[in-house]
Parts: structure tokens; sequence; C-alpha cells
């Protein structure tokens, strides 16, 4: 895990892939505690005879639940201990290039895309690419933003 304690380190990453974090197991139980949080209980997610029929062959986690687990998979790979709060401001982009099957693995691939000045901080850019492992074509593409506040 790379850890960030001052705004130089993470200025000094900015444009570097800086790691992956593990593999892990998108299941069924998961993709349906998902659904009954959101409501989302369509059939491509939860009904896995019909989605047997269906375009994929089987069920499919959410889009969303993918983006959620940015943060967690991300926590693996780095820390920031910069001083100071942190936020999270938002997402500038995201996409589902690829249907992520349940039973499948994914791990994501973390670079610090950018670190600009901000007249209260700093403003963090991350990209997060979750890979399916053998697939080439990623289940979530995300950049996402964090406010770096100094005490």
């Amino acid at each position: 895990m790379r850890v960030f304690e001052t705004f130089e380190e993470l200025e000094a990453a900015a444009g570097e892939q800086i790691g992956s974090s593990e593999w892990i197991t998108i299941d069924q139980r998961r993709v349906n505690q998902f659904a009954d949080a959101t409501g989302d209980h369509q059939w491509i997610h939860v009904d896995i005879e019909r989605a047997k029929e269906g375009p994929f062959g089987g069920t499919i986690a959410h889009g969303y639940l993918t983006l959620a687990l940015v943060p967690w998979l991300g926590s693996q790979v780095f820390k920031l201990a910069t001083p100071g709060a942190k936020l999270n401001y938002g997402v500038n982009k995201v996409r589902f290039p690829a249907p992520l099957l349940v039973g499948s693995r994914i791990r994501v691939h973390v670079t610090i895309a950018s670190v600009t000045d901000l007249p209260t901080g700093k403003q963090l850019t991350v990209q997060h690419t979750i890979e399916i492992e053998g697939q080439d074509r990623p289940a979530c593409v995300a950049e996402t933003v964090v406010l770096l506040l100094p005490n």
C-alpha cells in the first residue's frame, strides 16, 4: 500500500499508476444485498433463472454496486495521511464498459490523475479502473475527486 504523508508526495505522483488491489469475487449475495439496499431488483441482477436466458447468460452486478466498491478497493492501494480533512467531492466521469457477471473476480488499478491548487487546499483527481479477471474491457472506469483541506 502506498501512503501519502505530504502534499508534495502526492503532487509528485501525478500521472503515476500507483498500484492494484487484491482480487475479490462478486457473488450473488452481495448483488442481492445491494438490490435490497437500493430497491433496484431488476431481473438481470437478481433473477438467476431468468438471467440465464438473458443477454449475458447469468446475473450481472449493478453498475452502481461496482462504483460503490471503488473507495474500499482503492483503500487497499493507497492511503491519504496528509494533514487536515479529506472530503469526497464527487466523480467527474464514470463508465461501465463491460457487464460484470456474478461469480467474476475484479480488482482496481489506481492512477493519481492530478493534484491542483485551490484557495482552500488541494483537489485530488484519481482514476480507478476496475478490471474483470480474464476480460479485455473493464467493468468500471471512474475519475473521483477528493478535496484536501489542510488544518
